[in-house]
């Protein structure tokens, strides 16, 4: 068997020669690490990668395959893949195709073969950085024409990346059981899995683009907003944290995940900044402040957002108080954050956690529970 070449070139100068995976070519983008052991399939198809190579520790992936049920969206959204030993054979019985196929049929470049434990920690100390995995015709150019290729290509910090994973015209998803009412969901790179979870809480999902304005909210009559995780800088959405602040004004109740904590933390007038690697993983330990439990929970993001871990401190931006509801255990980062004033909290992690772990799980319940409490203030 023969394998073409390819090569992981960082901007730092480090290179990798391996074997080309999936299709064959040249792709660009940040290169971050996933440290989950399953679950590659929800991985890919998680639009917050968008704009990421993604390299994963675990050094056996594929051998479960592709299937119909398990996408978190409509493609894979990943900019390249690194893996060091690609499965051959497909070993389950809900695959209906190779991993190596599917990467194949979205265009997704990547390499195989490569010491990714060499590159994890290297990353873990130098940071993530942008990189270029090139293979085919490309992985025969000039190796200082392959570094200068990296190094044009845009930075992570600064882009704005929704538009590019949103709908483009809002979709519904009934709700399950009795109806509680209409729920905006802007979708900043929403997961299906999540769109699941509020559907089995009785809201009726109404998805709207990321360009949706408060005028676009209010048009469902919805009883709440909720904010999706997605990919790029928090600092580059002035648009979405304008209607947030909309949305908060209203006294609408909000519950944000991810970059919708990170959007919530800057509607509150907090900063947000760029983390050396990010948290990126199915087993990230989080303390839930107000219960005292520790959660292991799914993380996929490479910012934080910037407020004192104790105590209540008054929104900047003139929102009541805030507190910092739960912290990451490994680095102390924010993880969520409540505003005491308001009906409204969000968590950096994944509670909706397709391929596990469900620790989180009740957090969709808690914001069932708020939005039903602000309806019964209502009357």
């Amino acid at each position: 068997m023969t394998f073409d070449k390819a090569v992981l070139v960082l901007e730092d100068g480090t290179r990798h020669v391996g074997r080309a995976y999936g299709a064959l070519g040249t792709t660009l983008g940040e290169v971050v690490f996933a440290t989950g052991m399953s679950g590659y399939q929800e991985t890919l198809t998680d639009p917050s990668y968008a704009g990421q190579i993604v390299l994963q520790t675990a050094p056996h992936i594929g051998n479960t395959g592709m299937n119909d049920e398990d996408p978190e969206s409509r493609r894979i959204w990943v900019a390249g893949y690194i893996v060091r030993d690609p499965s051959r054979v497909v070993s389950n019985w809900r695959a209906n195709a190779s991993l190596d196929e599917i990467l194949v049929q979205d265009g997704i470049v990547g390499i195989s073969g490569i010491d990714t434990r060499s590159i994890t920690r290297h990353i873990r100390s130098a940071g993530s950085m942008r990189g270029g995995i090139f293979s085919g015709e490309a992985a025969a150019l000039d190796a200082d024409e392959q570094l200068r290729i990296v190094r044009e290509a845009p930075e992570m910090a600064g882009q704005n990346l929704s538009a590019q994973v949103s709908v483009e015209v809002a979709t519904v998803t009934t709700a399950i059981g009795d109806k509680i009412g209409n729920l905006a969901v802007l979708d900043l790179g929403v997961k299906q899995a999540t769109i699941d979870n509020l559907a089995a809480r009785g809201f009726e999902v109404h998805v709207l683009p990321q360009s949706s304005t408060f005028a676009d909210i209010t048009a469902i009559d919805p009883v709440a907003v909720f904010y999706s995780n997605g990919p790029g800088d928090p600092s580059a959405s002035d648009s979405q944290v304008a209607v947030l602040r909309e949305v908060l004004d209203a006294k609408l109740p909000y519950f944000g995940i991810c970059f919708g904590n990170q959007l919530f933390g800057r509607a509150l007038g907090l900063g947000t900044y760029k983390l050396t690697f990010g948290h990126r993983g199915i087993n990230q330990p989080v303390l839930d402040k107000a219960t005292g439990r520790v959660e292991i929970t799914a993380h996929n993001h490479g910012f934080a957002v910037d407020a004192p871990l104790e105590g209540s401190f008054e929104s900047p931006a003139g929102y009541g108080q805030v507190e910092v509801s739960h912290v990451g255990l490994n680095d102390n980062v924010v993880e969520g954050l409540r505003a005491l004033d308001l009906p409204a909290f969000s968590v950096q992690y994944h509670p909706e956690a397709a391929a596990g772990p469900h620790d989180a799980n009740y957090l969709f319940d808690r914001f069932r529970d708020l939005v039903i409490a602000s309806q019964k203030d209502a009357k």
